[in-house]
């Protein structure tokens, strides 16, 4: 297990397909959960053990979405966040999901705000994006709290969309 970062509450570590494929395959089958993200939930546990197996960014672009947990039970996973880049566009951004069961105690804020911070800090990046459906005010407002700034309308998935950037 390779812990990327850590905050006060929380550990953001790389996940492995082994270790990550239940939880990983139970989060995207809420769909309170995915209802703004455009993923369908995965067919079967097998496909979400696939699609973690696959998974290359770490080795690809020294960075990608991680694991986060409770810092004091680190077998305790709340959901995902972290930064993926995207090379059609030579961006990276910020992303997160977590269970619903989390939701409201300031996890996704937290782990966001380390993701930027670890790249502005140890990969150097100069800007950090992020996106999310025009209705995801949740959302909007977690991207808010991190210090991003509304940078433009956009369409993702067929739906408005808004993008949010933040500099170093």
């Amino acid at each position: 297990m390779k812990v990327i970062c850590t905050t006060s509450r929380l550990l953001l570590r790389e996940w492995t397909a082994e270790a990550d494929f239940q939880w990983f395959y139970e989060l995207n089958e809420d769909p309170l959960v995915v209802q703004y993200t455009g993923d369908a939930p995965f067919v079967s546990k097998e496909a979400a053990y696939q699609f973690l197996s696959q998974y290359d960014q770490y080795e690809q672009y020294g960075m990608g979405r991680w694991a986060v947990a409770l810092k004091d039970q680190p077998d305790t996973v709340l959901g995902w966040c972290g930064l993926k880049y995207h090379p059609d566009s030579d961006q990276v951004d910020v992303g997160y999901r977590f269970f619903r069961r989390y939701w409201g105690n300031g996890y996704a804020t937290e782990a966001a705000k380390a993701s930027i911070d670890y790249g502005f800090y140890h990969l150097g990046l100069p800007t950090i994006y992020a996106h999310a459906m025009k209705n995801n005010i949740a959302s909007i407002k977690v991207l808010e709290k991190i210090g991003m700034s509304y940078w433009k309308n956009s369409i993702m998935e067929g739906q408005e969309a808004v993008l949010y950037k933040i500099e170093r």
